[in-house]
């Protein structure tokens, strides 16, 4: 049977964007939830300055409290040397990196350039080789910008040279604001793999639902030769660059459709919805990921039965 890899990102990519600030405890239960699931690379947390992100600022001792699983790789986002010592000092053995195909996003995001942050991944990237980490390099807006519209793809060629000359074994590609579409993804990949000579087993891919599309985008991955692609159980999170958007590929979407086109993810689908309605619960509000609606609909039409049900047991 075809299999596929899903990265999950709801612990970090997903609470960071969340009103409610979740506490460790409540975080330690939701990744547990989605251990149990049968997720195996779960972004936990991100090591940036505790004012950036508030939602984050517990990223130390949420590491500490984390019980360790075999088979399971917990990963972290590091912005700077100084996040990446962090990590270090905390026994993270994965991480992810990341900067902007479009220079207006990058500026935005991290306040620099993106010659600045290139040159700072890349030297970032040195040193945890050198610990003996495995590096994730994500190239954020690479299918369009909200400020700029179209991102070239040689920016991603770019950048995805130096990452991974610097030493990143993947490369995330993010539809960071989801405006990507099924055609244009399969061009930006067919262009990073000739060009770069790099194989599908070292490209990602990141999509966002803004506008409906990331379905359909991971699908077309798939086809493409992708075999790893980021979700977030429940859908949850989002861009704050990006009005309107309403978050990233729903975990649970991925794994049911794969799963009835017969690629194995290797996640319990029923865990995964119980891990959905938790989230839900966290942040106090309704996720938007389409499987999540339809699965807790179901289990509470399941306890609580129809008055007719109720008046023929009766």
């Amino acid at each position: 049977m075809d299999s596929l890899s899903i990265y999950e990102v709801s612990p970090r990519d997903g609470l960071q964007n969340e009103a409610a600030v979740v506490s460790p405890e409540g975080k330690v239960a939701l990744i547990e939830a989605l251990v149990a699931s049968g997720l195996r690379d779960i972004e936990i947390t991100s090591f940036v300055r505790p004012r950036w992100i508030p939602q984050l600022s517990d990223a130390a001792e949420l590491v500490r409290m984390l019980p360790r699983h075999e088979g399971v790789r917990y990963w972290a986002l590091v912005p700077n040397q100084v996040g990446l010592e962090r990590a270090i000092e905390c026994g993270i053995r994965h991480v992810a990196t990341f900067l902007s195909a479009s220079e207006t996003h990058n500026k935005k995001n991290v306040n620099r350039t993106v010659r600045e942050s290139l040159a700072s991944v890349e030297e970032l990237i040195g040193v945890a080789r050198d610990e003996g980490m495995e590096v994730r390099g994500y190239i954020s807006t690479v299918f369009g910008c909200p400020d700029e519209g179209d991102v070239p793809v040689e920016n991603t060629l770019r950048i995805g040279e130096r990452l991974l000359s610097a030493g990143a074994q993947t490369l995330a590609l993010g539809d960071t604001t989801g405006m990507a579409d099924p055609a244009q993804v399969e061009r930006v990949l067919a262009a990073v793999t000739t060009s770069l000579g790099v194989g599908f087993d070292r490209i990602a891919v990141h999509f966002h639902d803004t506008r409906g599309t990331a379905l359909a985008n991971a699908v077309v991955a798939y086809r493409a030769g992708v075999r790893q692609i980021d979700g977030s159980v429940g859908g949850m999170g989002g861009c704050p660059y990006a009005p309107g958007a309403s978050g990233n590929a729903a975990t649970e979407d991925l794994v049911n459709v794969f799963e009835q086109m017969g690629v194995s993810t290797g996640v319990d689908l029923d865990r995964l919805g119980a891990a959905g309605c938790l989230a839900e619960e966290l942040v106090g509000r309704e996720l938007p990921g389409r499987f999540h609606l339809y699965w807790k609909g179901a289990r509470q039409r399941v306890a609580k039965p129809s008055l007719a049900a109720r008046g023929r047991s009766a």
